[in-house]
């Protein structure tokens, strides 16, 4: 759990480097809280409002940790955009998300594996 409440503490830094295991253990504990509020939010009859609220919620936080996962395969934040080019910009994003970040320092700063 404290890969998701993690990343919303620092829900509004861009700046520095996450690893995969970061980022993936957040979309997955994103995944299963969407699931959660999205079948609340239907039996009580308000759908979608409270989905709505949530996705709202953490899209700071779940950006900030996508720039920062980036940064990590030495990319810029920038390259969030390449995801609105159909078809191909989702799956090479998500390619991205996958690659190993640089084992070295880069100009985002040390490698979060030997920080943490």
């Amino acid at each position: 759990m404290h890969w998701y409440t993690d990343v919303l503490k620092r829900y509004i830094d861009f700046d520095g480097r996450s690893r995969r295991q970061e980022y993936w253990m957040f979309v997955l504990c994103n995944l299963a809280a969407v699931i959660v509020v999205a079948i609340v939010d239907k039996v009580i009859g308000t759908f979608p409002l409270l989905y709505a609220l949530y996705a709202l919620a953490v899209l700071l936080p779940g950006l900030g940790l996508a720039v920062r996962r980036l940064h990590d395969t030495g990319k810029s934040g920038w390259w969030m955009l390449i995801g609105l080019i159909p078809f191909v910009g989702g799956i090479w994003l998500i390619v991205l998300m996958a690659t190993e970040g640089h084992a070295q320092p880069n100009q985002y700063g040390p490698n979060p594996k030997l920080a943490g």
